[in-house]
């Protein structure tokens, strides 16, 4: 069950010739596909692409019906070795994950599919996850593909550009036998637009057709000798024919001005951002009409050096906007301008922050400051730059903006694993924490400040594996579901099995890969009509060699306790994996949500639990927070005008977990928690059985109220 579903959307993927298709840019990517000829597509979901493998999930009878073939790859490097379909016969296949860490996983397949070349046409549609929005470390396609010999597109983030560059993307791989990476960020992937539609277009060539007529040639294989031609292969005739085409289909484009003694060279990705720059500075309009010359790099990667020489000829100074580091484009117009004796100064880093995403407001900066340089004269003849917040003005923001990390979802499954952990961490002491990507990585915030390292998807048993030592505690590693089916089975629990490692793995098994957006794995426990789920992780994980394995629900806090420091004080050798299971809260509301409220709507008796807390019974400890953090639990104002302290409170987000008062109850902490269960529809005999509790209580109360007026009045 994905995050979200495309099912009415991709309906849209159907329409022709003289049509305008209207919506999100990853639909315009997945319309593209089909109107390429595609024959196979795959992938690894992520941010920010993680929707393209949801739309492409959804469309599946579409692109059936095109024969197209759809594989939700167990890993990015699983998805790049799909390309492999491209080397030896015409098939366009296009395939997708998040950068950079993705195409990392991957760049063993790729470096292999680049050296020996394609004959079909393969793209790589990159997530390029950079900027303030990302959660990895801050690192550029740029790389690989300059590493590799990869043509790097970077298309402007609207929808007509974004399509025309996957489809001239598949043309530019044929044309040059090399695969090609087509770049998005998470705006372009979600900005909406539309474009005149085509037909879809079935492949001439199927993937039947190449089984059933198999071709090899070995000098497309990266063995001696072949390797050593492949890299002169590149340079000799590969790259030429990528520039030939490049230049004759006019990818990159010449907008703006078309006279002036400045000029500005940005990435394909940053022309929406610069556009708005120059809004702000009253050099253009937000139609992106300005008097300035813009040579727009829709090819990152390999640059044309005649048209760059052409473009600053009659240019005193360039202004150069690329962004993160090193400045790769920067170096190489410079070089390019040198080594054609052109004079031009380029202004790049100079003027530009070196890191960090470049938003509206930095590019901003960056062009004041190259204008008054350069240009004083359209600072002059132009509104001023919008000011900046100031200091003091930044200070009142964050005064009253409450911080609030990122961590889990209200009734997370994972949040209770780490409310045992610490609870464990008091009886025993501290001990080392290695972490590994996926939601449990929250729990390296506050409130729980578990976790050492993280080292990737999968690896949080391989990240503590140098542990493997005599010593007087165990180190404690943590790996999600989609993580374990990803990489760690093999790197995390076949390696501490092979070198009989004594320490403690924690599999988080909340039945979806939960951190990507809910997409089912194998290990989940839904029906999937395409997929094979429903694979236990325990039988798995005794398969490798594991002997010593626990099964324990993350919401019993106690159980999760007692498990825990077992794992950590037996006496028995070898690796020790406890599976956490609890299913996804996002995904059990997703799917329990809008049934209940149907059958409320239809009158139907509907009972949902909650939590509360008694503030007459609360000490104003706090510790259930402490050891949850659950966002459902805040504070309140004492009631008791005697105590000072304020109460702990259940706000209406609740789900009904229970974590809270399990947590109380493990801790030995206070009973001030309770369960209410909220009927909805109730029957006559509910009915009933409220009116005889209101009644006892009430006569209860009431008999409390006259002993202590007796009292007050005795005294």
């Amino acid at each position: 069950m994905a995050e979200r579903s495309f099912a009415r959307e991709v309906q849209d993927l159907r329409i022709g010739e003289g049509e305008i298709f209207r919506g999100e840019g990853i639909l315009a990517v997945t319309k593209a596909l089909l109107q390429s000829g595609v024959s196979y597509v795959g992938g690894y979901q992520g941010a920010p692409i993680s929707h393209l493998m949801d739309v492409l999930s959804d469309a599946q009878n579409i692109l059936g019906e095109l024969n197209v073939h759809f594989e939700a790859s167990a890993s990015e490097a699983a998805a790049a070795a799909m390309l492999a379909a491209s080397v030896n016969y015409p098939l366009r296949g296009a395939v997708t994950w998040k950068s950079t860490v993705g195409t990392n996983v991957a760049s063993d397949a790729l470096a292999n599919v680049a050296s020996g070349g394609v004959k079909g046409g393969a793209l790589v549609i990159i997530g390029e996850d950079y900027g303030e929005g990302s959660s990895i470390m801050q690192e550029r396609s740029h790389a690989f593909a300059m590493k590799s010999q990869m043509w790097l597109l970077d298309p402007r983030p609207n929808l007509p550009s974004i399509v025309d560059m996957v489809e001239r993307g598949f043309e530019l791989s044929e044309a040059s036998n090399t695969p090609v990476m087509l770049e998005l960020r998470i705006r372009a992937c979600h900005v909406y637009g539309s474009f005149a539609a085509k037909d879809n277009v079935a492949p001439s060539f199927t993937l039947r057709d190449a089984m059933e007529n198999p071709t090899r040639d070995c000098s497309r294989i990266v063995l001696p000798p072949s390797n050593f031609v492949h890299e002169v292969e590149k340079i000799e005739r590969r790259w030429p024919a990528a520039v030939d085409y490049i230049k004759a289909r006019r990818l990159n484009e010449f907008l703006g001005g078309h006279q002036g003694e400045i000029g500005i060279i940005v990435q394909g990705g940053l022309y929406n951002t610069l556009i708005r720059a120059l809004e702000l500075a009253g050099l253009s309009n937000c139609y992106g009409e300005t008097e300035i010359p813009i040579y727009c790099l829709n090819v990152a990667y390999p640059l044309i050096d005649d048209e760059i020489k052409g473009f600053c000829l009659d240019k005193k100074a360039v202004l150069m906007i690329e962004e993160g580091q090193p400045e790769f484009i920067e170096q190489a117009v410079n070089a390019i301008l040198r080594n054609g004796d052109i004079q031009t100064r380029i202004v790049g880093k100079a003027v530009l922050p070196r890191a960090g995403e470049y938003t509206a407001a930095v590019v901003r900066d960056g062009l004041d400051a190259f204008l008054r340089a350069h240009a004083r004269d359209l600072l002059k003849t132009h509104s001023a730059p919008v000011a900046p917040l100031s200091a003091e003005e930044q200070r009142a923001v964050a005064e009253t903006t409450p911080q609030r990390p990122a961590g889990f979802c209200i009734g997370c499954p994972e949040r209770p694993i780490f409310s045992a952990m610490k609870l464990v961490e008091k009886e025993i002491g501290k001990f080392h924490v290695s972490c590994d990507i996926g939601c449990h990585l929250f729990s390296i915030l506050p409130p729980f400040d578990i976790g050492n390292t993280t080292m990737g998807y999968g690896l949080g048993w391989a990240g503590a594996s140098a542990f493997n030592a005599k010593a007087k505690k165990r180190t404690i590693s943590v790996m999600g579901d989609g993580g374990f089916w990803h990489n760690g089975l093999t790197s995390g629990v076949g390696n501490a099995v092979f070198n009989r490692n004594d320490n403690v793995l924690v599999i988080v098994d909340n039945g979806y890969s939960a951190a990507t957006g809910g997409q089912d794995i194998l290990s989940s426990r839904a029906d999937n009509k395409t997929r094979t789920t429903n694979n236990p992780i325990s039988k798995a994980v005794r398969g490798m060699g594991v002997e010593w394995l626990k099964e324990v629900n993350t919401y019993n806090v106690g159980r999760m306790k007692k498990v825990f420091k077992d794992a950590m004080t037996t006496a028995a050798k070898g690796p020790k994996v406890i599976v956490a299971q609890s299913e996804c809260m996002l995904n059990r509301q997703r799917r329990e949500k809008p049934l209940r409220d149907k059958a409320v709507r239809e009158g139907k008796r509907v009972v949902r639990t909650r939590f509360g807390v008694d503030p007459d019974t609360c000490t104003g400890d706090h510790s259930c927070i402490r050891i949850s953090g659950c966002p459902s639990l805040t504070v309140r104002d004492n009631p008791d005008p005697l105590r000072d302290d304020p109460v702990a409170w259940v706000d209406n987000d609740c789900v009904g977990c229970g974590v809270c008062g399990e947590n109380a109850h493990a801790a030995i902490l206070c009973p001030s928690f309770y369960r209410a269960d909220l009927i909805y529809n109730p029957s006559a005999w509910d009915r009933f059985r409220a009116r005889i509790r209101q009644a006892v209580i009430g006569f209860v109360q009431r008999r409390d109220d006259r002993a202590r007026a007796k009292y007050s009045f005795g005294r």
